[in-house]
């Protein structure tokens, strides 16, 4: 019941722009061949990050998942849309960006997911530079759960595209095994995604380093984005330059309330996240419109 409320309500922009043409004497607005971005919201009060594609051809494909606490909840989603993925990226294996998919692997229900695509760290090098309280019980545990289902998994690769039913997909930046600062943030895959009709850059966690590295680099000059990601869930990510050459005019926000607002009990403003500051960055890029978790699912077509 709660997931055909949310379909309902997903759906409903589009109902009343159909209602308002017919009552006006006007032809309906044609259908449009692009894909569907759902931004999926929180599930627990952690921070968390799940996006859904669908094709105008109807495959699917999903960046990251969350939590465990939001694996529920992405799985019937993803039922919703006959319960199979195409392709299943994830930014960088921290445990609210990984776990979801852990909890799935474990328990499919009938789920189908064809290929995953990730940049991660090798363990050794986790265990030189990770702190030991930085999820690394969770991301052992998605490891192994990659392992025992033997889910194909593919290493993603700078440069590396696909066209998955008209959607284009580009990696602009895979780990930094050099960044040692914020070291799995830093590692988050970057990648850009488009059709002829919009545009949207995923920056996963992406550090302050890590920003200026993908600007320094051979796609510096390809940030270019009608919507972007806001690294980090909106705060400690990348720096405002980074976001000055992206230009979107939407902004992306996985991000709960409490951290949208800097609130860390006290009052908005009482938090030490920098989410308040990102925020005043965006403003002088005019944006048209900020997408927040905090607010809901976000249908955007």
């Amino acid at each position: 019941m709660r997931l055909l409320s949310l379909l309902v309500v997903a759906l409903a922009p589009w109902c009343t722009t159909l209602s308002v043409a017919a009552d006006q004497g006007q032809d309906p607005p044609r259908t449009v061949a692009t894909f569907t971005l759902w931004q999926l919201p929180e599930q627990t009060r952690s921070q968390m990050m799940s996006y859904v594609i669908r094709t105008a051809g109807g495959k699917v494909i999903v960046i990251d998942g969350g939590t465990a606490g939001d694996a529920p909840y992405l799985r019937g989603f993803l039922a919703a849309l006959d319960n199979r993925v195409e392709a299943w990226f994830i930014s960088h294996p921290h445990s609210d960006h990984v776990d979801a998919l852990t909890e799935i692997l474990r328990q499919p229900q009938n789920l189908k997911i064809g290929t995953v695509y990730a940049s991660l760290p090798d363990a050794e090098w986790i265990a030189r530079h990770v702190p030991k309280d930085d999820d690394l019980p969770n991301i052992k545990s998605f490891r192994e759960a990659l392992a025992t289902t033997k889910q194909p998994v593919v290493d993603l690769q700078v440069g590396q595209t696909w066209n998955i039913d008209g959607v284009h997909i580009e990696v602009f930046g895979v780990r930094n095994s050099e960044l040692i600062q914020n070291p799995l943030n830093n590692s988050s895959a970057v990648l850009k995604v488009w059709d002829d009709r919009k545009s949207i850059l995923f920056l996963g966690d992406l550090g302050f380093e890590g920003g200026e590295k993908l600007l320094a680099g051979p796609y510096g000059s390809k940030l270019r984005a009608d919507y972007v990601q806001m690294a980090h869930h909106g705060q400690n990510g990348v720096g405002e330059d980074v976001y000055q050459a992206i230009k979107p005019s939407y902004c992306l926000w996985p991000t709960p309330r409490w951290l949208w607002d800097c609130d860390s009990g006290k009052g908005k403003g009482s938090g030490r996240w920098k989410t308040l500051e990102v925020r005043a960055w965006m403003d002088k890029l005019n944006i048209q419109r900020h997408y927040v978790t905090a607010d809901g699912v976000h249908r955007i077509d």
